[in-house]
């Protein structure tokens, strides 16, 4: 024993001292496994710690062969000639034929007198039998997943690492994410909705206005057989519930249809999202204005003097000349 732990230490350490600087080299090129420590000094560290538990493990192993050895001495002694010369013969057998009886000697239950021992702890008898060999054949096949599960994770690139898992799951999440805003989209009406500001749900918007509402009015929504969408006034309301509403029922009575049949409400939502965008941008040719001003910020504010403008305006609606 003493001499095959000695003839293992210089196996050992390389080996230890390899995978120490392997993950050293892989943090100080910016490994992407967060859970190493990018730092050399700590891997030092790391290195020799690990030499002195590897020369801590070889003394141990040592001392308990020098143990091992004295207690056979005295066995040999009590027991005389044959037991010596038995241990002998054992020595002899093959490496596996030895480990096989070794994993498989438990004494069974009607032969237990045979291994029990004079300790008593109140009517409780200790006896001196080994582990189940199916016990043992669990215990040393957990052993072994232990070393091939932590290669193939840890010292090699064949499996995902922790980080890696996280940011697979996370992909995963938001697409589920995804997935459900999805179907919540549609439950949008004019009672929730809200203008939307990404770049992609008004991109959306700007193909359904250019593919449905351009023609009536206009690519840039000047107007044209419908009103002009970037001034400030709006027939039947300019804030995003009221363009919602509008795109969703629709005004029979002037020609616009109701979009409801054949736009989903997901994409009303991103269309009257992208009509308030239009606003401001003063495209050539744009129709003149129609219907009420309508200044978000100032509505409350400012009623009253549209009132007062509505009813100085009285003379000109009996001419005919206000919208």
């Amino acid at each position: 024993m003493k001499n095959k732990s000695l003839k293992a230490l210089p196996l050992m350490l390389p080996l230890l001292l390899l995978t120490v600087a392997a993950q050293a080299q892989d943090a100080a090129d910016g490994g992407s496994n967060p859970y190493f420590y990018d730092n050399f000094l700590f891997w030092s560290l790391a290195a020799l710690a690990g030499t002195v538990i590897v020369a801590a493990i070889v003394a141990l192993f040592h001392l308990l062969n020098v143990m091992v050895k004295v207690n056979q001495i005295r066995i040999f002694q009590e027991m005389g000639l044959e037991a010596y010369e038995k241990e002998v013969q054992k020595a002899k057998e093959p490496f596996w034929d030895r480990m096989y009886k070794r994993w498989t000697d438990a004494v069974p239950v009607e032969k237990e007198q045979d291994v029990m021992l004079d300790h008593d702890y109140d009517g409780i008898k200790e006896l001196d039998n080994s582990l189940p060999p199916w016990w043992v054949a669990m215990f040393y096949i957990t052993i072994a997943f232990a070393v091939v599960y932590m290669t193939y994770y840890h010292f090699t690139d064949a499996g995902a690492g922790s980080a890696e898992e996280y940011e697979m799951e996370m992909e995963r999440a938001e697409k589920a994410v995804q997935a459900y805003l999805a179907t919540q989209a549609n439950l949008v009406d004019e009672t929730n909705v809200t203008a939307l500001t990404d770049a992609a749900g008004l991109e959306t918007g700007q193909n359904i206005f250019n593919a449905n509402c351009a023609a009536c009015h206009g690519m840039l929504g000047e107007g044209g057989v419908g009103p002009n969408m970037t001034d400030n006034y709006w027939i039947h309301g300019g804030d995003i519930k009221d363009i919602f509403k509008t795109v969703k029922y629709g005004v029979p009575e002037k020609g616009m249809i109701a979009w409801k049949s054949q736009l989903s409400a997901a994409d009303m939502h991103k269309v009257s999202s992208y009509i308030l965008t239009l606003v401001g941008t003063n495209p050539p040719n744009a129709k003149e204005p129609q219907g009420d001003l309508y200044e978000p910020q100032a509505d409350a504010v400012e009623q009253p003097a549209a009132d007062s403008t509505s009813t100085a305006a009285e003379p000109e609606d009996a001419l005919g000349m206000n919208k």
